[in-house]
């Protein structure tokens, strides 16, 4: 009988959890400040969806799991140092980072950016190192690397920090917000999914697919982040709610309201279990994994 949901959701986290603790060891050294603020941000809780998604493409399309860790770890860096420097005094000045101090609050600012830089750089480490040793042919191991590389930059995640910054406070029209949000919160689970095909040698056509799902869940779980933030509980949170309206941030609430912007994340929701119906899955995972992401409390 094989593992239920909840199984294989909590095997997955626990193998991220010992990878990412195994690829950035403690160490005794004079840039141990660097390393420890590393370690914080990196081991500092989660839900590693965007590595629980490489995970399980990866086992849809026949990947051993030992290969695909070592990306399911890298794609876990880089949205850590996101995080990191997200919550600096020049981005979104967040004191609190799931119930404990941001990094630069526990150790400087300086601590910070730096850390943050040092996770984005191990992430390639991690990934072309960790997953050439554990055997993944070169040429899935490069395509990728390259998949993430992108998704984290300027037509990715950087790219829409920086959308971000330019519109707050600003009065913005719903598709660049949606652009926002596409490629700050869009770009990593994208990629999680992506990644997962490229390793399996997946096709062209479900690789497309797997996307599709991915861009449906994205702007779906970005919807539920603008929701708790007006409604959720901030001892679930670990951060004060209400952020998003003190610093005048475009929400889907503030600009659809709380209803709209419910229905609207499970209109994508339901699109993307359309999705998953065209996939060769082995079971109920995904399915099960999206409505998750769409009741999430935290």
């Amino acid at each position: 009988m094989g593992l239920t949901f909840a199984q294989r959701l909590k095997q997955y986290q626990g193998e991220i959890e010992k990878a990412l603790d195994r690829q950035l060891p403690e160490r005794d050294c004079p840039q141990r400040e660097g390393i420890d603020a590393m370690r914080y941000s990196l081991l500092g809780g989660g839900k590693r969806i965007r590595g629980v998604l490489v995970l399980e493409f990866s086992r849809v399309f026949g990947t051993p799991q030992g290969q695909a860790l070592p990306f399911a770890a890298a794609i876990e860096m880089v949205h850590a140092y996101s995080l990191v420097h997200d919550d600096l005094p020049c981005m979104d000045d967040d004191d609190f980072r799931r119930g404990k101090p941001s990094c630069h609050k526990q150790f400087s600012e300086a601590a910070a950016v730096l850390a943050g830089d040092g996770l984005l750089t191990h992430a390639f480490i991690t990934a072309l190192q960790g997953g050439t040793c554990a055997g993944v042919p070169s040429g899935r191991a490069l395509e990728a690397a390259a998949v993430l590389a992108q998704a984290a930059g300027i037509d990715g995640m950087l790219g829409g920090q920086i959308i971000d910054l330019a519109i707050e406070g600003k009065e913005v029209e719903a598709a660049l917000h949606q652009r926002m949000c596409s490629l700050k919160t869009g770009a990593l689970i994208r990629a999680a999914c992506r990644m997962g095909c490229v390793l399996g040698g997946a096709g062209e056509e479900d690789q497309k697919i797997a996307e599709e799902y991915a861009e449906k869940i994205g702007l779906s779980f970005q919807i539920i982040d603008d929701i708790l933030d007006c409604t959720g509980q901030e001892e679930l949170l670990g951060k004060p709610t209400g952020s998003d309206a003190g610093q005048h941030k475009t929400t889907y609430v503030s600009l659809y309201g709380l209803q709209a912007a419910r229905d609207m994340s499970e209109k994508l929701s339901a699109q993307a279990l359309e999705c998953l119906e065209k996939l060769p899955l082995p079971d109920r995972f995904l399915f099960e994994l999206t409505g998750m992401l769409l009741n999430r409390q935290f």
